[in-house]
């Protein structure tokens, strides 16, 4: 046996008003309408957020690793550049000063080589979070439609 509560005229939400009342029906759209683009654009913030930090965090330890990387790999360099300086007057008998212009000049050519290469991978490189931009991208676009 289906029992019904009778409601008290008091207590009445207005939850029947969008079909007798059209200004309040369109003020209520409105108003849901900004709502969910304020969540969606907050959600959004939060995303870019999130995707930005990770992207440091995991940046930040590549800088550390490959900093501490460059200080050995200069220490070891230095001393082969000298050992093959020494190598050159000793063996082919050049003068002190033509050993280390030819060390010299061999590494700036590979320095410059390296440059290039790396000019080439930067240019390539995106430092954007592009999942969150496309996200928000798609999301404004459907809210123009």
């Amino acid at each position: 046996m289906a029992t019904t509560e009778a409601v008290p005229p008091n207590t009445y939400d207005g939850s029947n008003r969008a079909a007798t009342d059209p200004s309040t029906s369109v003020a209520g759209l409105v108003s849901g309408i900004i709502s969910d683009a304020q969540t969606l654009l907050r959600q959004q913030a939060e995303m870019l957020k999130s995707e930005v930090r990770e992207d440091f965090k995991r940046s930040k330890r590549a800088a550390e690793f490959g900093a501490l990387g460059i200080v050995f790999a200069t220490v070891g360099a230095l001393g082969l550049i000298t050992a093959l300086a020494y190598l050159l007057h000793e063996q082919f008998h050049f003068p002190m000063w033509a050993s280390w212009g030819i060390v010299g000049s061999l590494f700036l050519v590979a320095g410059g080589v390296l440059g290039w290469l790396s000019y080439g991978l930067l240019e390539r490189f995106n430092p954007l979070p592009d999942k969150t931009f496309n996200a928000l991208k798609e999301n404004i676009s459907w809210q123009t439609k």
